[in-house]
């Protein structure tokens, strides 16, 4: 595996140890996403953090 999938793993892994954590910091990278493009992407946002919770096994979106 690349580094970059290394990288990724490792994440992947540390998400899992701390979900709370990470679902924390998703959220935070939604938000940013949809404030920077103005909720233009806000669906394909809001799909892409479920499948990354899904990837660690976090919590459900949380409604802003």
């Amino acid at each position: 595996m690349g580094k970059l999938g290394d990288m990724a793993a490792k994440a992947k892994d540390m998400a899992k140890g701390h979900p709370d954590q990470a679902d924390k910091g998703v959220e935070r990278a939604e938000k940013l996403v949809d404030e920077r493009t103005g909720d233009k992407y806000d669906a394909q946002t809001d799909k892409a953090a479920d499948a990354v919770r899904r990837s660690y096994g976090g919590g459900q979106r949380q409604d802003r």
